[in-house]
């Protein structure tokens, strides 16, 4: 990345950790596009100087936020794969099951992602990578257990899967099935052939 088109650097001082706090929750609850620098900056408790002193933009705001949150996912998921036992099925499982579990905590209103996908979707916007980098990332994994789970042909079978989960998401995420990823979980181990696939 050149230096150009590297994102600026966050001067992560106290308040602009204040700021992101407070933006990360008016964003997820609100809407990116419907949320001001005036409110992220009031439910702050700082300025719009210091705002814009300490991230240039909303946009970089924006940026911060699904970075964090991706990264918090990231982590949680993480954590789930490696108590996992080995196997593909349980490593699947615990792709479905770490959904689940942080959709519950923190994803009441659906995957962040997604929403900020249907606010962003042009591919110059800074966060646009990130906001599909997560879904690549998903994808990527499920080609690794796809392939671990000695399917003949891995990438198909890892998209299919990934199409499931994201379905399973997104209904869950509006309500209609709030069961809806532990039925996915239960088809996509199915598809690799159980739960003790190997």
């Amino acid at each position: 990345m050149t230096a150009e088109t590297a994102p600026p650097t966050v001067d992560w001082t106290p308040k602009a950790r204040l700021i992101l706090e407070a933006a990360s929750e008016l964003f997820y609850e609100r809407g990116i596009h419907a949320v001001g620098v005036d409110s992220i900056a009031e439910a702050a408790g700082v300025t719009k100087r210091t705002l814009y002193d300490r991230f240039g933009s909303k946009e970089q705001v924006v940026v911060e936020y699904l970075r964090a949150r991706n990264a918090a996912w990231q982590e949680f998921l993480r954590s789930r794969l490696d108590a996992a036992d080995p196997t593909p099925g349980a490593r699947l499982a615990a792709v479905f099951d770490a959904t689940r579990d942080w959709s519950a905590a923190r994803g009441h209103k659906g995957c962040a992602m997604i929403n900020a996908h249907a606010e962003i979707s042009d591919p110059d916007h800074p966060a646009y990578p990130i906001i599909v980098g997560q879904k690549h990332d998903l994808r990527d994994l499920l080609t690794s257990i796809a392939t671990d789970a000695g399917s003949p042909d891995a990438s198909a079978l890892a998209r299919r899967l990934f199409i499931l989960h994201e379905g399973a998401l997104v209904t869950a995420g509006m309500g209609v099935e709030p069961d809806a990823l532990d039925a996915a979980r239960d088809v996509a181990l199915e598809m690799i052939g159980g739960p003790q696939a190997n």
